[in-house]
């Protein structure tokens, strides 16, 4: 009979199919705390308090419980341990995967959400999965605070669907809300860009402005400012749609129709920059030979060799620990007020441009 189909018979009668896997103990039986602490030779609470992440075990200690952990598949149970508790010490974070930035910020909320002593949970929504259902999954788990990463619904309704929950809200402004909200610096960060341009000689230098992109407004500010204050005409490709590389495609064709292509083009992310260079490039434009093409991010895709795209960075570390800071000052009661926090937006320099062609 297989181990992993043994039935057990109690009174005369047949009981349910054990399907559990053997764990490194030599049964079927999955590690306890308890098992851990006997194999190391400390007490049981002990092992809690390094599984809770708190303070007060020697370095080498803890290693030892860990690795004793490893060896004998013992995994900490988190849902029963939030149930026990008043505080579940988790942080639920929601995001639109087909984004490109938010999944480097999800890399750091991670790890200070570790540092801070939280556990982050995270959902996504989609075309097919509305931000509210994946809010209530995430309250269904009992977070204490959500950060939403660019969130599309209206504030209203999120304020509907996330209820006393404390919310944190990256990348986009929330006017008259209770959420506190994390920004880059775009209008400073595009601004940076186009004075960068014009050192290089560039005066004929384009926009191109994805309306539907939340805080599109505040980086074309930084665009017209800069345009202003160099003297120059600023010219704006306003286009419907959010900042995709099909966006970005869109762009270039409305562009290559044109008697003549601008000698500089400022795209208002990176995806937008790199679907507009592909199609650019398919009809014989050269980068940056003919034409200098910029972005904003800092996204994996900017430093890729066949992009090596100048931009503006948004510093994830930067955003994630900013994030994970204004949540947990909400749960631990530490902010009374709405905070708006402001990270940098640095110019980073490759081979997308170059001096205007003659």
């Amino acid at each position: 009979m297989s181990v992993y189909q043994r039935r057990f018979i109690n009174k005369g009668k047949v009981g349910k199919i054990d399907t559990a896997q053997p764990t490194a103990l030599g049964t079927e039986r999955r590690a306890t705390m308890a098992d851990v602490a006997a194999h190391v030779g400390v007490s049981r609470q002990l092992v809690g308090l390094v599984f809770r992440n708190e303070q007060g075990v020697a370095a080498q200690t803890r290693k030892r419980i860990l690795d004793a952990a490893d060896e004998l598949g013992y995994r900490p149970n988190t849902a029963a341990r939030s149930l026990r508790s008043a505080s579940t010490k988790t942080i639920g974070v929601i995001f639109h995967p087909n984004e490109s930035a938010p999944l480097e910020i999800i890399e750091w909320i991670y790890e200070y959400g570790r540092r801070a002593g939280y556990t982050v949970i995270v959902s996504t929504a989609s075309p097919t999965r509305a931000e509210r259902r994946a809010i209530d999954e995430l309250i269904g788990y009992r977070c204490e605070a959500l950060i939403l990463i660019s969130p599309r619904e209206d504030p209203d309704v999120l304020r509907s669907a996330t209820g006393h929950t404390p919310v944190v809200v990256v990348g986009r402004d929330m006017p008259n809300s209770e959420f506190d909200v994390v920004r880059s610096r775009g209008d400073e960060g595009i601004e940076t860009i186009v004075r960068y341009l014009a050192s290089l000689g560039h005066t004929d230098m384009i926009y191109v402005h994805g309306s539907d992109m939340f805080d599109s407004e505040l980086r074309l500010a930084g665009y017209r400012r800069a345009m202003s204050s160099l003297g120059l005409g600023e010219q704006v490709l306003e286009l419907p749609g959010d900042y995709t590389e099909e966006s970005g495609a869109s762009a270039a064709r409305v562009l290559l129709e044109r008697e003549l292509l601008p000698t500089a083009i400022v795209c208002n992310n990176d995806q937008a920059a790199l679907g507009l260079s592909h199609v650019l490039q398919q009809a014989g434009v050269l980068i940056p030979e003919h034409v200098s093409l910029t972005g904003y991010d800092d996204s994996r895709i900017a430093s890729l060799s066949f992009l090596d795209l100048t931009t503006a960075r948004q510093d994830p570390e930067e955003i994630g620990a900013a994030a994970i800071r204004a949540a947990v000052a909400r749960i631990t009661g530490d902010a009374s007020k709405p905070t708006q926090s402001w990270t940098s937006a640095p110019l980073v320099v490759r081979g997308s441009t170059a001096v205007p062609p003659k």
